[in-house]
């Protein structure tokens, strides 16, 4: 269990700093500052709600995907994500949280996950979009975060960073298919554009100068990189992969900025943002609604595995 209780004197704190001045890993057992441990239990714990609520925008495909290896590409991808979710989950009881408390934080609106979630897939295209774009703003933003000062999370997302990796791979293919298609199929491709590039810029927060929690988080080692920083390369990494797949990003400003060696680029609706993030999104009460039910429906095999866990635990004891 991690050591939560406020140094007795400054040597822990001195510690501490130490360590996190030469970047080096903060383990469970290890002391840390009551906020960093906050820090840390708000964005993993949003991090894995994330993950979970992610599962449905494209779960709601799988039983008409137009194929059966279309099919199993997404049942594969779901599953993924919630693997993602466990390893988070696992990561957040290391700083002394239950996963069962997080859960029903969430069903009862008192934690976050991603506000990229809370829009709908109206098209099968929006697969692929998500996969090109959510998966790779997700990658832009989580990358860095395999050096993250705590190793538990860091741990966990060398693996999910590789997944994730993966999953924007799959995304990009399908839409080059779909590219290849009827003209039908281009025009879906490019109204699931038009739909999702804002929410993906949205996917990094605020800006920089609006974001409490990036200068502390950054002064730990939580985070890498700036919310703004991200954006821009995300920005930058995407547009070459528009031109080559043919599509258009909806936005007038974006221009190639030789000065800065940057595309410049509009700002989201911040207004649309600060919405859904505060539950007022198209999709906030749906989502939430089915990940409740889901967690009721699944009260009775929590139940049984705590039972078979007792036993097995009362029969080992007696042996």
């Amino acid at each position: 269990m991690t050591v939560t209780q406020e140094a007795p004197d400054s040597a822990h704190q001195a510690h501490f700093d130490a360590a996190i001045a030469a970047d080096r890993r903060i383990e469970p057992r290890d002391w840390m500052p009551e906020g960093y441990r906050k820090t840390l239990v708000r964005q993993v714990s949003q991090h894995a709600h994330s993950e979970i609520i992610g599962m449905q925008p494209e779960g709601d495909w799988i039983a008409s995907a137009p194929s059966l290896r279309r099919k199993a590409i997404l049942l594969a991808k779901v599953q993924d994500e919630a693997g993602h979710g466990l390893y988070l989950y696992a990561a957040a009881e290391t700083l002394g949280v239950d996963r069962a408390d997080l859960t029903q934080r969430l069903v009862d609106g008192r934690q976050k996950y991603s506000s990229i979630f809370n829009y709908p897939s109206l098209t099968f295209a929006d697969v692929g979009v998500i996969g090109w774009l959510v998966d790779g703003a997700a990658i832009c933003n989580q990358v860095p975060l395999c050096r993250s000062s705590f190793g538990p999370y860091a741990r966990a997302m060398v693996r999910i960073c590789k997944e994730e990796s993966f999953h924007q791979r799959q995304g990009y293919e399908l839409l080059m298919r779909m590219m290849e298609g009827t003209e039908g199929q281009r025009a879906m491709v490019q109204d699931a554009v038009d739909r999702w590039w804002w929410p993906s810029l949205m996917m990094f927060g605020p800006p920089d100068d609006e974001s409490p929690n990036t200068a502390r988080s950054m002064a730990w080692g939580i985070k890498r990189n700036t919310n703004d920083e991200l954006r821009q390369k995300f920005v930058d990494m995407t547009v070459p992969q528009a031109d080559k797949l043919g599509v258009t990003l909806p936005d007038p400003e974006l221009v190639w900025n030789d000065e800065r060696g940057h595309y410049d680029f509009g700002d989201p609706d911040w207004n649309e943002f600060k919405q859904v993030v505060s539950g007022a999104g198209p999709c906030n009460a749906e989502r939430i609604a089915r990940r409740r039910a889901a967690h009721e429906k699944g009260a009775w095999v929590r139940e049984a595995a705590a039972a078979h866990a007792r036993k097995h635990n009362t029969e080992e004891a007696a042996v």
